[in-house]
């Protein structure tokens, strides 16, 4: 007869053991350790790091279109280092348009996206936009130097929340003001996040210099609070702000922006101005060589104060001079290939 099956866990073995419950606070009082739960010696648990609720759920989704260059790819790492609240997605194809990127937020269940969209593989564009309702902006990324690049001696703990620092002139203009209010809800870090840390020790910085916002990461140090830079550091120049998500009504233009491709032609057009330059001055120089020069007539009057210089006696010489006594050694001097021929031909002839 065969052997009826046994279950798991039935049968002989080794019982498992219950987790241990935490132990609860009696009558408002501090719980005891279990270790020392015996003797009289009280040991204070340390309350939880975050002890408030998380209801700031900002979500940011960083990701790029195909055709980036290495450069770019480091920066979207670093700025998914910095920012804990952010998520990640695959490429998006060139050919989609841009208000596919909506219907991937609401996938990802993200409010707001990093998009960076590459051109001509030398231009680089970043979006930052509020999804779906908007408002958007795109800006034109220059100066692009990454974490690894800089090796900075600044340092932050990984997951920190970073202070967020704007220059004045952001109060001064509507546009700017709309751009500050996205640059916090995008950049700051909710409180309480489960990724985060909390604890404030680096600070973002968005200055406004030639029309240009200039971003930077500095360390908070704590003995005497300097600041040390961290990186990445990078340059946003505005373009458009738009009032749906990638798209819509524009809400602004950059009078002061100049396209890349426009940048680019200007200064093959001064380069090509140089050389030809250089070229018609080359022709001058030959037409002047051709030219017949113009005789000047001569002055009557230019040899009026013109001293006539005494005239010395003729010396006839009758007798032949004497040579000079080192030439004639010069002359019988033999040089040093004849001397060596001479020794040469005494030889064969001995």
């Amino acid at each position: 007869m065969a052997a009826a099956k046994r279950k798991r866990g039935d049968g002989p073995g080794p019982k498992k053991k219950r987790a241990k419950k935490a132990p609860k606070e009696v009558d408002g009082k501090e719980p005891l350790s279990v270790a020392n739960a015996g003797s009289g010696e009280e040991h204070q648990v340390p309350p939880p790091v975050s002890q408030g609720k998380w209801t700031n759920k900002e979500r940011v989704l960083i990701f790029s279109s195909r055709g980036i260059d290495f450069r770019t790819r480091h920066l979207m790492k670093d700025l998914r280092t910095l920012m804990p609240h952010s998520k990640a997605d695959t490429k998006m194809d060139r050919k989609d348009k841009l208000f596919v990127i909506n219907e991937v937020c609401e996938i990802k269940n993200c409010n707001k996206c990093i998009f960076f969209e590459a051109k001509k593989k030398q231009d680089l564009y970043m979006w930052l936009s509020n999804a779906p309702q908007g408002p958007s902006a795109k800006f034109l990324v220059q100066n692009i130097h990454t974490l690894a690049e800089l090796k900075m001696t600044g340092n932050c703990l990984r997951g920190s929340r970073p202070l967020l620092s704007f220059d004045s002139t952001f109060d001064q203009h509507p546009h700017y003001a709309l751009l500050k209010e996205l640059f916090i809800q995008i950049f700051s870090t909710p409180r309480y996040h489960p990724k985060s840390q909390p604890f404030v020790d680096h600070v973002f910085t968005f200055s406004i210099v030639d029309h240009r916002i200039w971003f930077r990461n500095y360390q908070i140090v704590e003995e005497d609070a300097t600041l040390v830079e961290i990186g990445p550091r990078f340059v946003l120049n505005l373009i458009k702000i738009f009032q749906g998500s990638f798209g819509g009504q524009t809400l602004y233009e950059n009078p002061h922006y100049q396209s890349p491709n426009m940048h680019r032609r200007a200064i093959r057009l001064a380069t090509a101005a140089k050389f030809r330059e250089k070229q018609q001055m080359k022709e001058l120089q030959k037409v002047k060589i051709k030219e017949e020069k113009t005789l000047i007539p001569e002055d009557p009057t230019e040899a009026v104060f013109e001293i006539p210089a005494e005239e010395k006696p003729v010396e006839i010489q009758l007798v032949k001079p004497e040579p000079k006594p080192g030439l004639k050694k010069k002359k019988n001097k033999l040089y040093q290939r004849q001397r060596k021929l001479k020794k040469k031909l005494g030889r064969t002839g001995a």
